[in-house]
């Protein structure tokens, strides 16, 4: 009985292994088929040129003498106008780093907590309370800055950074409960069990098992809080009060024009997204490694 069953589970093996290698042979006959140019490649490039165009049109006008239209001639000038002559902008940056960490790490705790919790325990009103978490995302922005300004004074909160701090986390929170739900989706719940046998607490379990198994859905939750904190406008300018952040800023400056030193400024930013997304990168595939 055991040989018969080895012969019948070493056939299904081979099968198995057979179907794979034909898929895999048809997956490169089907890509040698492909023409160098096609529909899918033609729209894949042109939706490229629309993103980055602008960018490199940004990135050009940066080094330009003149602060017209015409490219003159290469010049660091503005460069120099940035990090010597512009400390409100400097300034408005310092206020959206600070409302975009204070935020991001506010929903971050409580978007991943809500998400384990949603997830994991019974309770009365589950399924509202996951359709409301949603609302957030779906409402427009002006609705929503008019309803949190209306509600903030209500409260007799004075408009400035807390309320700022206050409007980003509501926003944010759906985002990172959105994200750290998708991870548990995907976790093994033989884990817990795992960990309750060997006599692990309830707190033990969270903060040694659960949350360094989720961690990959929670950083980028907190990241995706800090990158729609920066550049919110809408629901800023109607909190505000009297702080002027980097959108506010940045928009006041283009109401005449954009401002050449706006294109320095906005090279030394993309750069500097592009490292700290490489670094990311690279230490989220650690991380995973490592687990």
């Amino acid at each position: 009985m055991d040989f018969l069953v080895s012969v019948i589970m070493a056939f299904f093996n081979k099968a198995s292994s057979s179907n794979n290698e034909n898929n895999r042979h048809a997956k490169r006959a089907w890509k040698r088929k492909q023409s160098i140019f096609s529909f899918s490649k033609i729209m894949l490039a042109l939706t490229i040129a629309f993103l980055f165009i602008p960018l490199l049109v940004i990135i050009c006008y940066s080094f330009n003498d003149s602060k017209g239209s015409e490219f003159t001639k290469f010049s660091f000038v503005w460069y120099e106008q940035l990090f010597f002559r512009s400390n409100a902008l400097w300034l408005s940056l310092l206020y959206s780093a600070i409302v975009a960490v204070a935020s991001a790490i506010i929903a971050t705790v409580l978007g991943s907590l809500a998400a384990i919790g949603n997830k994991w325990y019974k309770f009365t009103g589950k399924q509202y309370i996951t359709t409301i978490s949603f609302l957030p995302m779906v409402l427009p922005e002006v609705i929503m800055g008019v309803s949190l300004l209306i509600f903030l004074s209500g409260l007799g909160m004075n408009m400035g950074l807390a309320t700022i701090i206050i409007a980003h986390t509501t926003f944010c929170l759906p985002f990172v409960y959105l994200m750290v739900s998708a991870r548990i989706d995907e976790f093994d719940y033989a884990i817990i069990e795992a960990s309750h046998d060997l006599g692990a607490t309830e707190s033990q379990t969270l903060t040694k098992v659960i949350i360094p198994a989720l961690m990959p859905g929670i950083i980028s939750g907190f990241m995706m809080s800090i990158t729609l904190s920066i550049e919110d406008f809408v629901i800023t300018s109607l909190v505000n009060g009297n702080v002027v952040t980097l959108p506010i800023y940045v928009l006041n400056q283009t109401r005449h024009g954009v401002s050449p030193v706006i294109n320095a400024f906005s090279f030394i930013l993309i750069m500097g997204i592009c490292l700290l997304a490489y670094l990311l990168r690279k230490s989220l595939k650690g991380f995973a490694a490592s687990h």
